[in-house]
């Protein structure tokens, strides 16, 4: 199993299928375009640095982005409808967060979530191998909310998204106002790419692994 950053919130994860998230265009946020092919495009909400499934998507892929639950190509997949803002999407409208299971391994991309999330929606997450959460607060959820749904969740990977980088043009935190908030021990360089196994994965506790462009 490979998982490779596309800068933001996109994300390939490849395996017998190659799933994309939430893909940008790359020049509409200041960053390089995303360079992947999908057969399976998830796209949490229709805003411009997350929709553009044209770039990635393969001639046959299925995209993705209601609350819906579905098998692609031995993918399962479950949408669950949340809110980009704190107050029930009145200021941003709503997005889908995406678990979803491959090759016997378990993901979750919360997208622009904008809100910490009930006990029943937590049980539904739960338990996922890796969870992609938001960091960068003003659009999103900020670090510390990322950190109590992370502690909640318990995944045995946190990979944190959303959060400013170099040439980025949206106005978010950076990452290590969320790495603050992390073990020195639990944080993980893996640079763009990472390659694993199952038997790769932590056997307790959450590692966070920290892609860098």
């Amino acid at each position: 199993m490979r998982i490779r950053w596309h800068g933001h919130a996109c994300f390939e994860i490849d395996g017998s299928v190659q799933v994309v998230t939430d893909p940008h265009d790359g020049k509409s946020i200041g960053i390089a375009p995303p360079k992947a092919k999908a057969d399976l495009v998830l796209v949490s909400h229709d805003h411009f640095d997350h929709n553009c499934a044209r770039l990635v998507k393969k001639q046959d892929a299925r995209v993705l982005s209601t609350p819906i639950m579905t098998v692609e190509q031995g993918v399962r997949v479950e949408g669950l409808e949340a809110s980009h803002d704190e107050v029930g999407g009145a200021k941003r409208g709503k997005i889908v967060m995406f678990r979803f299971e491959l090759d016997g391994m378990s993901f979750c991309h919360l997208g622009d979530l904008g809100h910490d999330l009930d006990d029943a929606t937590i049980e539904k997450i739960s338990p996922v191998d890796v969870l992609f959460v938001p960091v960068g607060d003003v659009f999103t959820i900020g670090p510390d909310a990322a950190k109590r749904i992370i502690d909640r969740i318990a995944p045995k990977v946190a990979v944190p998204m959303h959060y400013r980088t170099q040439g980025l043009s949206l106005s978010i935190k950076p990452v290590q106002d969320f790495l603050a908030l992390c073990g020195k021990d639990q944080v993980v360089k893996v640079g763009n790419e990472v390659d694993f196994t199952p038997e790769d994965l932590p056997e307790a506790g959450t590692e966070v692994w920290l892609f860098s462009p």
